[in-house]
């Protein structure tokens, strides 16, 4: 069977597909993100018989009822969403929801003398050439005839060749759009290729939107709402400014318990997990259906039986109502809120501490999953705890995430406890040739961003660490109050001395959080030296470049920092033997660290 179909469709039919609930636009209760120029542009490349790109549709699969009969599925809209919309509104008058959740008109005027279109304005709407709202030229009641006459005669131009722009205006309704439809036989995997390979921009559509667009499709099964559940939580935690507008603008979803739900987040001010749509359905798919490819998820809400291959009704509403449950696990005060406070408790107190979405999307499966099968809140806490880290550790899901998800979540699945699973992991992936070898080279980067070097600091804030020579002011502070890292070799010391290459003396291992009052005394002094004027100060009893003034106040805070010892003496020509040192202490110390959770 081919896997798909080319035909050429007039907007009329387009119009009429929505009219007649035939094709689902997902987008079109979402925001319009277009601005009204662009339908303009639309309008206008339509009117002057240019291109206007292919739309492309996939036919949901036919499900067999309860009864023994079969229901057509819709056409789901798969690419031309805001090309669609952008009709609707400006031919047929159709409100569109806005960015700020508003229903809004996008009025396109159109001048028949010179032949452009504008967005309509106040002025446009005053002046007499102008018609100030095209869709009024499409209503079926339009009288073309006295139109043209009332018009040719206001304005005293000929009322032939005004007739002829304005049925050129209105044949905008017989022109052409491309319109590729894909089979309905067709996997996710094939289907998101298929559009790949013809989009002209490459850009790609990722399975979270296939499955968005398919929850949309489907009013059997409340799939609106599941999917406004989705969009209001993740559009609230970015702009909770906007719960106003969309209780005003939506009042029939904001009535619902639903939205009950979801509004505590616009007062939710922690920024360090801020799911998006796709983070949302993942983690409520996984932790629900216990599998991790979104591909499936497709699948099993058009219905599909992966033994027999039959589409069936009744495992399209079971996937739905399943969806929607995990959808209210993930978005769930008490959940959201107390995952936080274990992703918190080892040390992620910054959003920039922490690089993989997907590290914290699997944490809050597993929580979530762990807390629906009642495992004790103690062994989920340590559960969650290591997992987060081990997968940091190990990159667990920085290739291949779906597989990886896949393949987790059916082994937590069968393990009653958590910690057995976790612990056969450990065994295979963190022995000791990793904390003494590899953990040790990969501690060998200038990348700042390092997710080796974010586990040192999450280590030290566990560990309550204080800055490097701060008596009193800890790592989580400086953090927090948005400090910035520090060369223990100073970048101009060694600059001066030949180690002029950003790769040598941006080395993580160089770096360390200090009081930036701290790091301006220090200058671009050799560690040889300002260590002296520590230790004199120690001496004397006198604050001078920091305020320790104890020898076991200084020998905490250089251990905590992972300061090797003979640190006090080392110039430019110890600097790459320090930095061997350095890197052995700190995999110490994120081994530490971790055995501790």
């Amino acid at each position: 069977m081919a896997q798909y179909i080319v035909n050429n469709n007039s907007v009329d039919n387009l119009l009429g597909w929505i009219k007649s609930d035939e094709i689902a636009i997902p987008e079109i209760q979402r925001p319009f993100v277009w601005d009204a120029s662009k339908v303009r542009d639309l309008i206008d490349s339509l009117y002057n018989g240019y291109p206007v790109g292919y739309i492309i549709t996939w036919k949901n699969p036919d499900v067999k009822l309860k009864d023994g009969t079969i229901a057509t599925g819709k056409k789901v809209l798969i690419d031309g969403q805001q090309r669609i919309t952008a009709l609707t509104a400006a031919i047929t008058g159709e409100k569109v929801v806005n960015e700020n959740y508003k229903k809004i008109r996008i009025k396109i005027a159109f001048n028949p003398i010179e032949e452009k279109f504008e967005v309509s304005n106040p002025a446009l709407e005053k002046n007499s050439q102008w018609i100030s709202d095209i869709s009024e030229i499409f209503k079926p009641t339009f009288d073309s005839y006295q139109f043209v006459g009332d018009y040719a005669q206001v304005n005293n131009v000929p009322g032939n060749e005004i007739n002829k722009t304005i049925q050129n205006l209105l044949s905008i309704r017989t022109n052409s759009i491309g319109v590729i439809e894909l089979s309905p036989t067709l996997d996710i995997e094939t289907v998101t290729e298929i559009f790949i390979r013809i989009n002209s921009k490459g850009v790609v559509l990722s399975q979270a939107d296939f499955a968005m667009s398919k929850i949309s499709s489907n009013d059997k099964y409340n799939g609106g709402i599941i999917r406004k559940t989705i969009d209001y939580f993740c559009h609230l935690k970015q702009r909770p400014m906007d719960l106003e507008q969309i209780e005003e603008n939506d009042k029939e979803f904001c009535s619902l318990d639903a939205f009950n739900k979801i509004k505590w987040i616009a007062k939710e001010t922690d920024d360090i997990y801020v799911p998006s749509y796709s983070d949302v359905l993942r983690v409520a798919f996984t932790s629900k259906f216990h599998r991790g490819k979104l591909a499936d998820l497709v699948s099993l809400l058009s219905g599909r039986d992966f033994e027999t291959r039959e589409y069936l009704d009744s495992i399209a509403e079971d996937s739905f109502q399943k969806l929607y449950e995990g959808v209210l696990d993930f978005v769930n005060q008490t959940n959201y809120q107390r995952y936080l406070m274990i992703v918190k408790s080892v040390g992620i107190i910054n959003k920039s501490l922490i690089r993989s979405q997907n590290v914290l999307n699997f944490g809050y499966i597993l929580y979530i999953m762990l807390r629906n099968k009642g495992v004790d809140s103690n062994i989920i806490e340590k559960a969650v705890r290591k997992w987060i880290i081990l997968s940091i550790l190990t990159g667990r899901y920085s290739g291949s995430p779906e597989s990886a998800f896949d393949f987790d979540v059916k082994r937590f699945k069968i393990h009653d406890n958590p910690l057995d699973y976790i612990d056969n992991e450990e065994k295979g992936n963190l022995s000791d040739a990793y904390w003494n070898n590899i953990l040790v080279t990969r501690l060998d980067t200038s990348v700042a961003s390092s997710p080796y070097f974010n586990l040192y600091l999450m280590a030290q804030i566990k560990s309550g660490d204080n800055g490097f020579l701060s008596e009193n002011i800890a790592i989580q502070d400086l953090i927090e109050q948005r400090g910035d890292v520090h060369h223990l070799f100073p970048k101009k010391y060694l600059q001066n001395n030949g180690y002029d290459s950003r790769g040598l003396y941006n080395q993580i291992a160089n770096y360390a959080y200090t009081q930036s009052e701290i790091n301006i005394k220090i200058k671009d002094r050799a560690p040889n030296e300002y260590m002296a004027i520590i230790k004199k100060q120690i001496e004397d009893k006198d604050a001078v470049l920091c305020n320790i003034t104890n020898e076991e106040d200084l020998k905490d805070n250089l251990t905590a920092n992972c300061i090797p010892e003979g640190f006090s003496t080392y110039t430019y020509e110890d600097y790459e033997k320090f930095l061997e040192e350095r890197r052995i202490l700190m995999a110490k110390k994120i081994e530490n660290f971790y055995k501790s959770l």
